[in-house]
C-alpha cells in the first residue's frame, strides 16, 4: 500500500521552519547563543553500525536525568519508541533538535510512540542541559559509563566518543523498522521520522 507523505499541522510547521524571524525550538526552549559552546563542522559520520533494519534493536539499561533507569524492553508491546542518540550537550544541534519533540509531543502520540533521548554526556551535565531548556517530556538517558556502551552496541559510537547524529525507530514487538545516521552537522528530519512512525500505525 502506498504511504501518504505526512503533513504536520501548520503550528508545527512554523515552529520547526529555517527563514527569517521563525523561532527555533532553541530559542522557544530559552536557550540563547552565548549558553551554547559553538563546536564547529564536524565529519559528517565516524562511525560503521552494527545493526539494520529488521534486526532486533539491542536492549539497554541507561540512567535517566530523573534518577531512574529506563530500559528498551519496557516498551516492548506497549509503544513503538523513537531511539535518538545525539553527539553532546550543550552543543547547537542538540540544542535545537530535541526541543522539537517537545514541539511535537502530540504527533509523537498519535503515532503510539515514545521517544528516548541519549547522550554520553553523564547524568549532571544532562539533567542540568535538560532543565536550562525547561525540561523535555521524555527520558533523557546517560550513556556515560561504561563510556558510550550503547552507542557501541548500536555502532554510532565515533571516534572522538561522542555519539552519531542517529535515529532509530523501533516497532512494538522490538524491531528496527527504520534508521537514519544523520550528518552530525544537521537535525535529522522530523516529516521523514511521523512519516516512518506513521508506517507502523495499527
Amino acid at each position: 500500500m502506498k504511504m501518504k507523505r505526512y503533513v504536520f499541522p501548520l503550528s508545527i510547521v512554523c515552529m520547526l521552519m529555517a527563514g527569517a524571524g521563525a523561532p527555533s525550538p532553541l530559542s522557544s526552549a530559552g536557550l540563547s547563543r552565548e549558553e551554547i559552546y559553538q563546536v564547529g563542522k564536524l565529519k559528517p559520520i565516524d562511525s560503521v553500525l552494527k545493526v539494520k533494519v529488521g534486526d532486533v534493536a539491542p536492549d539497554f539499561s541507561l540512567r535517566s536525568v530523573d534518577g531512574k533507569t529506563v530500559s528498551l524492553r519496557d516498551y516492548r508491546g506497549k509503544k513503538n519508541v523513537m531511539i535518538s542518540f545525539v553527539p553532546a550537550a550543550w552543543t547547537p544541534v542538540c540544542s535545537d533538535q530535541w526541543p522539537g519533540y517537545n514541539l511535537a509531543r502530540e504527533e509523537f502520540e498519535a503515532m503510539d510512540a515514545v521517544v528516548i533521548g541519549i547522550s554520553v554526556d553523564n547524568v549532571p551535565t544532562l539533567y542540568a542541559w535538560t532543565k536550562s531548556m525547561g525540561g523535555l517530556w521524555f527520558p533523557v538517558l546517560s550513556d556515560f559509563w561504561p563510556h558510550g556502551k550503547t552507542a557501541d552496541v548500536y555502532g554510532v559510537l565515533r571516534s572522538d566518543g561522542t555519539a552519531e547524529r542517529a535515529i532509530f525507530i523501533v516497532d512494538k514487538t522490538g524491531v528496527i523498522r527504520a534508521l537514519d545516521v544523520h550528518d552530525i552537522n544537521e537535525r535529522p528530519p522530523l516529516e521523514w521520522i511521523m512519516t516512518e512512525l506513521e508506517r507502523l500505525k495499527d
